[in-house]
This record gives structure tokens, sequence and C-alpha cells, in this order.
């Protein structure tokens, strides 16, 4: 629920201390994710970056300690789109408890040719929501050692427009990048709600909440060189967008509200303010498509049969 008027209001500025945290951040090392993980190291917070290029990472590790002194920020390889490799990524977290992760990763393909992982998934909707499904699977004993974790999923305003065909998941039939991509994250967003109602159902003391970044766009983005390189021409072409949307650190927002704030309850769906594209972040209705519980049973079905892991049993 929304704070009351005996709560502060929340500040993206001034966010609250959690130098007890720890917090997983999947692809932590670019973007929106980048962001995530640079707000969320400036709480005290142990912040893990997960990354299938650990280069990369590295490079973003070092862009946030020097942004955020004393910051406790490190890697882990994690490679989404290879479902094997998932069970021992988790494995060499090497913590005993997981406070928060953040389903953050993602891929946009925006050429037309159809590729696939090595599992023989459509790349899109293999990463970025079977990859999930699963190493949701292997993070939950550490999820369910925490006192009150938090499952934050990164959906796409994107979604909003598409709906789900059960039976073309994988996008064999009719292969279209930008539509394949938001129903990949749409995928996404039916599993955070429903993953959400089973956790309840069996009391679990870990809750799934669904964000999205609204409008976030690079000419928006403030520099972190070379993670984030913002030109000056870049800047200009970009300013009469800002009258719509915003950069990708405010679009991190939600989902660092998410982590951190405990009026924030499971089962709900937090985005921008105005318009859901910018602004600060704030409770939305659960957009009407999402509410359809058949839907989300099903595609929580052929997820089990697809990543071959059985959340339908979740520890509490």
């Amino acid at each position: 629920m929304s704070p009351t008027s005996s709560t502060p209001p929340w500040d993206v500025q001034r966010l609250p201390r959690a130098d007890a945290g720890v917090f997983l951040v999947t692809g932590g090392n670019a973007g929106i994710g980048y962001f995530i993980a640079e707000q969320l190291s400036a709480t005290g917070a142990t912040v893990v970056l997960g990354s299938r290029d650990p280069a990369r990472a590295e490079v973003a590790t070092a862009s946030i300690r020097s942004r955020v002194p004393g910051a406790r920020v490190r890697t882990v390889r994690l490679d989404l789109a290879d479902l094997s490799s998932l069970e021992t990524a988790v494995r060499s977290l090497d913590v005993d408890h997981l406070d928060a992760v953040v389903h953050n990763a993602g891929v946009a393909l925006d050429d037309p040719p159809r590729r696939e992982t090595g599992d023989g998934h459509e790349l899109m909707f293999g990463t970025n929501h079977l990859g999930h499904f699963a190493l949701t699977h292997w993070l939950m004993p550490l999820l369910s050692a925490a006192p009150a974790a938090r499952i934050v999923t990164m959906g796409s305003f994107a979604a909003k427009s598409e709906r789900l065909d059960l039976d073309d998941l994988q996008s064999r039939k009719d292969y279209r990048p930008k539509r394949t991509y938001g129903r990949s994250k749409l995928a996404q967003m039916y599993f955070g709600l429903e993953l959400d109602r089973r956790l309840r159902a069996v009391d679990s003391t870990v809750a799934s909440v669904v964000v999205h970044p609204g409008g976030a766009l690079d000419s928006l983005t403030p520099s972190r060189p070379p993670v984030q390189v913002r030109t000056a021409g870049a800047r200009l072409r970009g300013a009469p967008a800002a009258l719509l949307v915003q950069g990708k650190d405010a679009g991190a927002w939600p989902a660092v509200r998410a982590v951190l704030d405990p009026a924030v309850r499971g089962g709900q769906l937090w985005g921008p303010r105005v318009f859901s594209l910018r602004g600060k972040p704030h409770r939305e209705s659960v957009w009407s498509h999402l509410t359809d519980t058949s839907v989300a049973a099903r595609l929580w079905d052929t997820s089990r049969d697809l990543t071959g892991v059985d959340l339908g049993t979740v520890p509490g």
C-alpha cells in the first residue's frame, strides 16, 4: 500500500539504510540494472551483480565503487540462457541468505532472425522469462532463510499492449522481435504475480513484487563512463523526450523501492507516477490482462515443463 500520512514520503534521493541487506541484481552490469545496483549500494547493503560477462561486470563494479565510497559490491557469473549453469551460479554466491533478488536481466533483439538458447528455447523468452523462472527455484532456499525476502521482477511498459499466445510461447509460428520481446516481459510479469499467489498459499515469508521502469532512454541517462556514456549531442536530441520519458537511472526507482520500502507488499505492481512513463515510483493497479489467473497458471505449468524445475511447492 502507499505510504500514509504517518510515513514520510518516499524520497528517491534519500534511501533508507540497509547495511545488513544482501541483494542480487541480474543484469547488474549495464542499463537499468546498473543503476539499481548503484542505488542499492548507497544504502550500505551487500550488492551482487549477476552478469554473463565477467569483464563488463568488473567495469560496472569499479564504477559503483568510484561513486559510492565503501560500496560492498561484487559479481557472480550468471548466464540465464544456460539453464544447466544456474545451480552452480547460485552456489557461487557464497551467502547464507538473500534479502532480495531483482530479476532485471534481459535480451532484446532488433534484428529479424529468430535465435535460440543452447537449450533450444527462443532467446528472449528463454532468457528473460525461463531463465528467471529457473533461477528462482535455485535461489528459494537463500530467500527463505531471510526474515522477509523479496523477489522483484522487472517487467516492461511494452508488455501492457501485448497478450500471450500460450500455443506459441516460443514464437515459432510468427516471430516479430519487438512483439516477442514484449511478450517475454509479459510472461515475466505473469510469473511474478503468480509466484506471489503461490507463496501466500504456503504462508511463505518471501514476497514477490512486479515493477516496470516506464520509458527509459539512454539519451536521458547520466553518464557513467565507460558503463554508460552520453554525448552532448545525444543529450540535446533527447531533451524533448524528457517531457514524457526519463533516463535509466530513474527507470531503476520502482525496483529499488520494491526492494527497500516496508510499505510495499507482495502481488503489487509499481511503476513511474506520470502516465506510467516517468517520475517517482508509485503503486499502480495491476493491468487487467495480468489478473487472468488461468493464463498465469498455464504459463507456470509450461515453464515448469520447459525448464525441468518444479516451483509448485515453494519452501516457506
